[in-house]
């Protein structure tokens, strides 16, 4: 694949891997099991459990879990077709998809201070 068709499908599926982590990790819809989630990342007993309940919670640690669904489900790889480019393709999705992430909250801040 093209380096430039590469980019932008770097570009573009970052956009869905954000859209997922953010619903989950902040919108209404998700707010109970978030809720039970944060609960159970506070109390529950084992040091394992805790982690496993307190990535529902937190949008930069979930968007690995979704990348790599992605990934799984186009096979995308950047610059390098064998497992190095599904590594790199990874990370990146992950960068790209907090950066859009980042830049939502902070406009959806300025949007709710404006009101």
């Amino acid at each position: 694949m093209p380096m430039r068709l590469q980019l932008v499908w770097l570009l573009v599926l970052s956009i869905p891997v954000a859209c997922v982590a953010w619903t989950v990790t902040h919108e209404e819809i998700f707010r109970e099991p978030r809720e039970y989630c944060q609960r159970q990342a506070r109390e529950a007993i084992g040091m394992f459990t805790r982690k496993c309940f307190y990535v529902f919670t937190c949008e930069y640690c979930f968007s690995h879990y979704v990348a790599a669904v992605f990934l799984l489900i186009t096979r995308f790889k950047l610059l390098y077709p064998d497992w190095r480019g599904y590594l790199i393709a990874g990370f990146s999705l992950i960068w790209v998809a907090n950066v859009y992430m980042s830049l939502f909250a902070r406009i959806r801040l300025e949007v709710k201070r404006l009101i």
